[in-house]
């Protein structure tokens, strides 16, 4: 049997990986992030949110589903490289139509395999995340130096705004199922299918805009409410996005937002950001919701996170009442969802749409439904 190409692995602090090539070959440049989920990697590939990243899975062997046409979150493939300790050589489903070097060959996906990914992992949670590169092929012949190089003048995510590379160009739009509410406005940072199939569902009009979509934009739509959705990139970047969000509260439209649009819906309240050392990547994440006390299971895919007090209500400082902490990370305390006290805001860090699963934070949808229904009653 003829062994893969030769492939490495370079982070930017210089540390250095061989192992074979595995997708496209050539050379990509990302910011290498682990993803603890177990299944669900044709849902993580297809999520938009990790446009620029190279995806480290620390499940070991990936690829024995391969791919199908029904579980794709988005158009394409977003990951920037992929990184598997040992792909699948055989594929073992009955809806799978290619198998998923095929398809990372197929979108130009340049990824690496036979590393040990549990020493990376275990690496990137000391050190944090950073820059890293994949050079297979011939790249992987490279000069070291000249790798590092190339590694180390690649952007940081920190400060990039990336919602124009995975925003749709013209407006979509998916008609309500059922009891139809009216009309819903949908930002489009990056959103993934799932999450329009549940908002649908809800008997939403689901309206899916450009990531450019002014206020007016908006108010054309008619909207009975808006969602900012999950994507990509920075939220201290993503001025012109935030300042949009405030005119919608200004203009008193219910409101919800998911992963991104959480950080947005923060920064929007007059909260600030920041970057987390590693970030939550995954589909195990425990998550308690403060009104019912329950702890959720949760998928989440966020390398940035609101500050904000934990315990308690506390003053918008942009001046839009009352806010509070609804959902906390129970890792590591972190910020996971927000909700507006005075206003029909609310915001989670994390994927209640969550396909393939867990769908324990799925009836936020129900709640979202729930709030815009009171708001129209409220209004007659």
């Amino acid at each position: 049997m003829t062994l893969p190409d030769p492939a490495v692995l370079v982070l930017e602090d210089g540390t250095r990986h061989v192992g074979r090539a595995y997708g496209a070959q050539g050379t990509t440049l990302g910011e290498v992030v682990f993803s603890t989920g177990m299944s669900g990697y044709q849902e993580t590939l297809t999520d938009p949110s990790y446009a620029g990243q190279i995806v480290l899975q620390t499940a070991p062997h990936i690829g024995n589903t391969g791919m199908n046409d029904e579980d794709t979150e988005s158009r394409r493939i977003w990951v920037a490289g992929y990184i598997v300790r040992d792909p699948s050589r055989v594929v073992s489903n009955w809806r799978a139509n290619a198998s998923l070097d095929e398809i990372l060959v197929r979108d130009g996906i340049v990824g690496i395999s036979g590393i040990d990914t549990r020493s990376i992992t275990r690496h990137i949670r000391s050190a944090g995340s950073m820059r890293g590169g994949i050079f297979s092929g011939a790249d992987a012949a490279l000069d070291a130096d000249e790798q590092l190089r190339r590694v180390q003048e690649a952007p940081e995510m920190s400060g990039q705004n990336l919602s124009a590379q995975v925003s749709v160009d013209v407006a979509e739009v998916t008609t309500a199922l059922g009891e139809r509410i009216g009309n819903l406005a949908v930002l489009d940072l990056g959103v993934k299918q799932a999450t329009i199939d549940n908002l649908a569902a809800r008997g939403f009009e689901v309206h899916v805009l450009p990531q450019s979509s002014t206020i007016e934009d908006i108010r054309a739509v008619d909207p009975v409410a808006v969602f900012y959705s999950n994507g990509p990139g920075d939220p201290a970047a993503s001025g012109e996005h935030v300042a949009l969000l405030r005119n919608v509260l200004d203009d008193g439209l219910p409101f919800f937002g998911i992963c991104f649009g959480n950080q947005l819906l923060g920064r929007a309240l007059g909260l600030g950001t920041y970057k987390l050392p590693f970030g939550h990547r995954g589909i195990n994440q425990p998550v308690l919701d403060k009104s019912t006390g329950k702890v959720e299971i949760t998928a989440h895919n966020h390398g940035f996170a609101v500050e904000a007090p934990l315990e308690g209500a506390f003053d918008s400082p942009n001046g839009y009442g009352k806010v509070e902490v609804s959902h906390v990370g129970l890792n590591d305390n972190v910020v996971e969802g927000l909700r507006a006290l005075d206003i029909p805001a609310f915001s989670v860090q994390y994927h209640p749409e969550a396909a393939a699963g867990p769908h324990d934070a799925n009836y936020l949808f129900d709640r979202f439904r729930d709030l815009v229904v009171a708001t129209q009653k409220d209004a007659k």
